[in-house]
């Protein structure tokens, strides 16, 4: 039976980002949300002979000690499971799953795109699925499959939690938010769609039925519950397991008008609408249409976010001369403003690699000086991207017909001052920083919600906001300042734009293959 009354009930949220894994606990009631993090371990893909895959059975041992961990204290009333969007395995007749899945960053899609869009143009793909492009969506990778020996082996495809969900209770299920991610729902229904599915050659049988946020996905099998020490019988509740719908249902937003940014080693800037938007105009601005909470759609477009940083501060690290964080944060602090400025989503800061140097590249092709410290590099990075938050979200709200009155930046970035406060300073629209466990929250809370502990959405986001730390940020200084720094970058967009112009026998302009969709980091 669920719980209706008994307050401060402990949840667990198995979190699944791209470089590791987490199970935190959490209690929730009417006027409590307090998060605990039980067990932390690492994702770490490995390079096959046929390609980089996921070690999901790392990953699954990780999230049972994980549990094992969190049942000491106590029985658990639920557990939920969020991850990264668009991998997947494929199970055999017996179940079995047939070899490691694909990381999103194997090079095998190029020729699957092209095969897909011969069948299915890029127009047409996105009245139906009102997807962003992007290289390693689901219905790629599928294609990119389609030669392999495991292809006719298999009989059903699970997104990562749902696979993560099969091994802890034995059903198969597609959650929603995450399904909608694979290129193959229909955005206007939020149904799988039979007629995509039948015209690029897939079997629906493949497609396991869709869960909404909050529905039962089963309870522990035997030897789970054994080797956990939890109870048997423990449910597993079906939560946003896209963890970007997740963070997005923790937004602690109480009044209309806001936009959001869940920014962690990935941007993604948008608005939550009640309906898709599936003009020819958004296709070609590349904004996706991906399902929220009760029917909500999360009309964004990912931008490459705190990535950049890191991937400097591992460049250093190599050389012997990586300062901490907070140091560079104050040197950036310190550096001249709009000394040097990139496009955050040029492809050539996607892949692992020297950043420094083909931030220097980017640079010297848009007629800039490179930056001759760190710290000049970190300011660059960080006003890049909030003038990156800001064309994207001026562009979401003209798409929606919405006018903006807030944004609410949650997630690992939040607990960067300068992001905020530039973020807040380039849009001349106030920031609410927070909170930045936005993702465990979103679980936790739809596990409370579907136990009777909290109400609806909007009952959520009040909770969020009465008990968690938020910071607020308000536009300074001449915002003519930031126009000057965008037009920088107006020459380097159009020779990108030019270098993408599709060959005339396919409709390919939402081909920028620039932007990658990550759960979080």
């Amino acid at each position: 039976m669920p719980v209706t009354s008994r307050s401060g009930t402990v949840f667990a949220a198995v979190d699944l980002g791209a470089t590791s894994g987490r199970v935190i606990t959490g209690r929730a009631g009417p006027d409590e949300l307090v998060l605990t993090e039980a067990h932390r371990f690492p994702n770490v893909p490995v390079r096959l002979p046929d390609g980089l895959r996921w070690d999901v059975l790392a990953l699954y041992q990780g999230m049972l000690d994980g549990l094992r961990t969190a049942a000491r204290g106590g029985p658990l009333t639920s557990i939920g499971i969020d991850s990264w969007a668009v991998d997947h395995g494929l199970l055999d007749a017996d179940g079995a799953l047939l070899g490691l899945p694909f990381h999103y960053r194997d090079s095998r899609n190029g020729k699957a795109v092209e095969q897909v869009l011969a069948a299915c143009g890029a127009k047409e793909l996105y009245a139906v699925n009102g997807l962003q492009h992007l290289p390693f969506n689901t219905v790629f990778q599928l294609a990119a499959h389609r030669a392999s020996a495991q292809w006719g082996a298999a009989r059903t495809m699970l997104l990562i939690p749902d696979l993560m969900v099969h091994w802890l209770t034995g059903t198969l299920g597609a959650e929603l938010t995450n399904a909608s991610t694979t290129g193959l729902l229909d955005a206007s229904a939020g149904t799988w769609s039979d007629a995509l599915i039948r015209r690029l050659g897939l079997e629906r049988s493949w497609f396991p039925a869709l869960r909404e946020p909050g529905e039962p996905a089963g309870t522990l099998l035997p030897h789970v519950a054994e080797y956990t020490g939890l109870p048997a019988g423990t449910p597993v509740t079906t939560v946003a397991s896209h963890d970007t719908a997740s963070a997005v249902a923790s937004v602690p937003a109480t009044e209309p008008g806001f936009a959001y940014v869940s920014c962690g080693t990935w941007s993604l800037a948008g608005l939550e609408l009640s309906a898709p938007v599936l003009t020819e105009e958004s296709r070609a601005a590349n904004f996706t249409n991906e399902r929220g909470v009760d029917g909500t759609i999360r009309h964004l477009r990912n931008i490459m976010g705190l990535w950049l940083l890191e991937e400097c501060r591992r460049a250093w690290g190599r050389r012997g001369t990586a300062p901490g964080l907070a140091q560079l944060l104050a040197e950036a602090a310190r550096a001249r403003p709009f000394a040097a400025v990139i496009d955050p989503d040029d492809e050539m800061f996607l892949a692992p690699g020297d950043m420094p140097s083909r931030i220097d590249a980017h640079l010297v092709r848009s007629g800039q000086v490179p930056p001759d410290s760190p710290g000049g590099y970190v300011r660059c990075v960080l006003e890049s991207l909030a003038l990156a938050h800001r064309r994207t979200l001026r562009q979401a709200a003209g798409l929606a017909g919405r006018e903006l009155t807030r944004i609410h930046l949650v997630g690992g970035g939040s607990r960067n001052a300068l992001l905020c406060q530039w973020t807040a300073d380039a849009t001349g629209l106030p920031v609410t920083a927070g909170p930045a466990e936005a993702t465990a929250l979103g679980n936790i809370l739809l596990q409370a919600r579907a136990h009777g502990l909290v109400g609806d959405l909007m009952d959520m986001r009040r909770l969020v906001a009465r008990t968690q730390e938020l910071r607020h940020y308000t536009p300074q200084g001449d915002q003519r300042a930031w126009d000057r720094a965008a037009a920088r970058l107006a020459p380097v967009r159009a020779l990108d734009a030019r270098a993408a112009t599709p060959a005339p026998s396919v409709d390919t302009r939402a081909l920028d293959g620039r932007r990658r969709k990550e759960a979080h980091d």
